[in-house]
């Protein structure tokens, strides 16, 4: 294959971006998410965010700085409204639902193709689930779809100033979490399989690792500076084995993007490696696979590698749009509406808010969404964590002390109303935020510890309170005990290191 520079980019054939039906999904999808907004209550991570943005540093223990940074602005600029915190997200949503669709454009796709791409991916369960509230994996996909798209652009038009382009990305998203590092190495290795090689023997794609090193460096330094934290917090998620492991990483793939359109994607996939049309677009197949690869080996999370999942769509989008045949197309197009359209539906019902409080124990999202649980039962939590605060004669001297870092952000999210001082944790960066002075010698709330934990820091403990989340809820908070510490067995600058928890 020739290199991007003896490619001639003056020749554009592709078909005409499909403005209309991708602005009138993209624009959908963004206003559906803004209406389900204040729906519920805030995830656990937002309530983390919003600390961590009041803490605002060149990198946490457990996150680069982005995410938070992006809490505090939205709650300098709009105060504590959840709509607008999760305004990011939505816009962020907005932007992957168009991005789709000219990915699907890249390859070769007219407008069937992009509308088609495009409503994979703004019916995906993955992407509403994600989209609902503030949450690095959103970005994550924004950025990893971003690469994509520019590459794709480089390898139609050979403009090889797209490699600074694509080093500035990388080097952003990296302020958002280290996961876009596999991505960029998928790429890089499709390139190296399946070519164009030449591309790696001239400065540029070396000129965009080095800009996006140069953005990136700060919050480099603070992980060197500090120990590379992320190397224990990378290693504790690989040892958590969620959804189900290494073993279960590959169908879950086609569970987070929804099973009724799994079949566009392997169908995607394909073309990418075996039909001759897509084979200048080769190399971002096999980065989809080494990516894959490396999240199996590493035992890191399976939606790791879907941030090049549309690619796959928009591939697979345009063996659609050939499969339409003259003669067929009605049966054929009803059956692909259908397939959209079912997985869109089954995402909203277990992605976003629109149950009543009282049904959603008994509906699909609490059976397969475990974050739609997370966003209920906190100013609950702290309402009983004031009323333990308010039996104590000496309560006004309570130090708060929670088991993690979402009972902990509740409480400084909605701990004022109460006068409640800001809350303790020794999960993640809350412990950096940390500990309380030694002559905090009142009462100690503690909340969330068992007792086999407690006894190991505190001499004198009573059970205060359990707290059961509303509605019949069973999620991480249901059945929390609140107890009362009058005696730690040693002081708090001796016990912090030993309370420090990662996860």
């Amino acid at each position: 294959m020739s290199t991007g520079a003896e490619r001639d980019a003056s020749t554009d054939d592709r078909p005409p971006v499909a403005w209309r039906p991708l602005s009138i999904v993209a624009g959908g999808t963004g206003l559906m998410l803004l209406l389900v907004s204040g729906q519920y209550g805030y995830h656990r991570d937002e309530l983390y965010f919003l600390t961590a943005g009041r803490h605002l540093d060149w990198g946490y223990i457990d996150q680069p700085p982005l995410t938070p940074a992006l809490a505090r602005l939205m709650s300098w600029l709009f105060g504590d409204s959840l709509v607008m915190l999760r305004l990011p997200s939505t816009l962020a949503a907005v932007a992957m639902v168009l991005l789709a669709g000219m990915l699907a454009r890249e390859l070769g796709g007219g407008r069937t193709a992009q509308l088609v791409a495009a409503g994979c991916w703004a019916g995906a369960g993955l992407v509403l689930v994600s989209s609902h509230m503030l949450s690095t994996t959103t970005f994550d996909l924004l950025f990893a779809m971003l690469l994509s798209w520019l590459l794709l652009r480089w390898l139609r038009t050979g403009n090889q100033r797209l490699w600074l382009v694509m080093g500035a990305v990388l080097g952003v998203g990296l302020w958002n979490k280290y996961v876009l590092l596999l991505v960029g190495v998928g790429l890089i290795g499709g390139l190296l399989i399946a070519g164009p090689r030449d591309v790696l023997r001239t400065i540029w794609p070396y000129a965009g690792a080095g800009l996006a090193l140069l953005i990136w460096l700060p919050n480099l330094i603070w992980q060197a500076a500090n120990g590379w934290p992320q190397l224990d917090m990378a290693g504790e998620i690989s040892s958590q084995g969620e959804f189900g492991g290494r073993l279960g990483a590959i169908p879950f793939q086609l569970v987070l993007v929804g099973p009724p359109i799994a079949a566009i994607m392997v169908a995607g996939l394909v073309r990418l490696l075996h039909t001759p049309q897509a084979r200048p677009f080769r190399s971002l197949g096999w980065a989809y696979l080494i990516v894959l690869g490396l999240v199996l080996v590493s035992g890191g999370k399976p939606y790791y590698s879907l941030g090049l999942a549309p690619v796959l769509f928009g591939a697979g989008a345009v063996a659609v749009e050939r499969w339409l045949a003259p003669g067929q197309t009605r049966r054929r197009s009803a059956l692909v509406g259908a397939a959209v359209a079912v997985n869109a539906a089954f995402s909203i019902g277990i992605a976003l808010p629109l149950w009543p409080l009282s049904w959603l124990p008994n509906t699909p999202q609490a059976w397969i969404n475990y974050d739609g649980l997370e966003t209920v039962g906190w100013p609950q939590l702290v309402t009983a964590v004031a009323e333990v605060r308010d039996t104590l004669p000496d309560g006004t001297s309570a130090t708060i002390l929670t088991g993690n870092y979402g009972e902990a952000g509740a409480i400084d999210r909605f701990g004022a109303d109460y006068g409640l001082p800001h809350a303790y944790s020794g999960h993640n960066a809350y412990t950096t935020w940390g500990p309380p002075p030694d002559t905090a010698t009142g009462p100690v709330i503690v909340v969330g510890y068992r007792p086999q934990r407690l006894d190991t820091f505190c001499a004198d403990s009573t059970l205060a309170t359990r707290i059961d989340t509303p509605h019949g809820i069973e999620n991480d908070e249901d059945g929390t005990r609140i107890w009362i510490c009058r005696s730690l067995r040693e002081p708090w600058s001796a016990l912090w290191p030993k309370l420090a928890a990662l996860g």
